[in-house]
């Protein structure tokens, strides 16, 4: 954990050794919180409140564990108001395609897709990689969002980041056997929680065979092919489209409403991105008043047995879209658009 202690810290590089923290934080807030948005606020916040009180951190325990133990207390602040985030099948039923409605709900309802630039760090061991990617997929996700806050710091702090339990004990001013209390409780409530469209078997990196259904996918969903798609879609698949409270499970109700409700999205285009440790893609539809591809939705898939078993569309393009740095716009082949520009 340590990188050293304080020392002596001028304006000019406060910054710099602050700012080397903030895509790990941001991980470890996006956790505890399940909002993109929340937690680059919740981390802007550390490391404001660092900055001002630096002349007070003794240098005691190191820099990143100060910035931890401010960062907790952000987030344990934020969730206060008792706010769970939760995707649609936790909220509702599967709807069957004959009774399909776009209702939707307010944002804050829902957890939401995170960039993995930006909440995971560049690290040298692939198992330590592994983990990380892991800990932010959506099933896990929403697996903590059942935790109560500091249940959900523990969890996060002993199995995700693999801190000591006298660290998290020393973080939280509590004691080892509160903390050790305290995670086989978080471990007890997950595990009689089965999480639907749970994503257990992705690589990481995507081995061939994965890397060949993606490639499918992208062939059948841009060729709108429904047989294609069908090929590739597991018989207890999941599609869910927040906003909308909406999600359908199963290849035929998900294909009918691919070609009913949703058959504005025939002839889309899809350009890879990398979102909660998972593969996705931002997908941009037909712009029919200005030509070329207008935003339409990120899409998160989830892969088990070499099949789709989610896929998982957040269609607030205004928010989305600029969190991954992608274009607002295509004027042709997406192949030949970079992403950012």
């Amino acid at each position: 954990m340590s990188d050293g202690t304080a020392g002596t810290a001028t304006v000019e590089d406060l910054d710099v050794r602050l700012e080397r923290h903030r895509v790990e934080l941001t991980g470890y807030c996006y956790r505890m919180l399940g909002s993109s948005f929340e937690a680059e606020d919740a981390v802007q916040d550390t490391l404001v409140r660092a900055w001002r009180s630096f002349d007070k951190f003794e240098g005691r325990s190191s820099l990143r564990s100060w910035l931890y133990r401010i960062a907790t207390n952000v987030c344990l602040d934020m969730l206060t108001a008792g706010n769970k985030r939760a995707r649609p099948m936790d909220l509702t039923e599967a709807t069957p395609l004959a009774r399909a409605a776009l209702s939707p709900r307010p944002d804050h309802t829902w957890l939401e897709p995170m960039p993995d630039t930006r909440v995971l760090p560049t690290v040298q061991d692939p198992a330590e990689a592994a983990v990380a990617k892991e800990s932010v997929r959506l099933a896990f996700m929403a697996a903590l969002q059942k935790l109560p806050p500091k249940q959900r710091a523990v969890l996060i702090l002993r199995e995700v980041l693999a801190w000591k339990a006298s660290e998290v004990a020393e973080l939280l001013d509590t004691s080892v056997a509160s903390v050790n209390s305290a995670l086989q409780r978080a471990r007890a409530t997950l595990a009689e929680r089965p999480e639907a469209g749970a994503d257990a078997a992705v690589s990481d990196p995507l081995d061939e065979e994965q890397q060949k259904l993606l490639e499918r996918y992208v062939a059948a969903f841009e060729g709108y092919d429904m047989a294609a798609l069908t090929a590739l879609l597991h018989e207890d698949a999941i599609i869910t489209m927040p906003p909308f409270d909406l999600w359908l499970t199963g290849h035929d109700d998900i294909t009918g409403f691919m070609t009913t409700i949703g058959a504005a999205c025939e002839g889309s285009r899809l350009l890879p991105v990398e979102v909660n440790g998972l593969p996705g893609f931002a997908q941009y539809k037909p712009d029919p008043e200005k030509g070329g591809f207008t935003p339409w939705a990120v899409q998160i898939l989830e892969i088990s047995d070499g099949r789709l078993t989610g896929f998982h569309f957040y269609l607030d393009t205004q928010r989305w879209f600029p969190l991954f740095d992608l274009p607002l716009h295509l004027d042709g082949d997406p192949d030949e658009v970079e992403q950012g520009a």
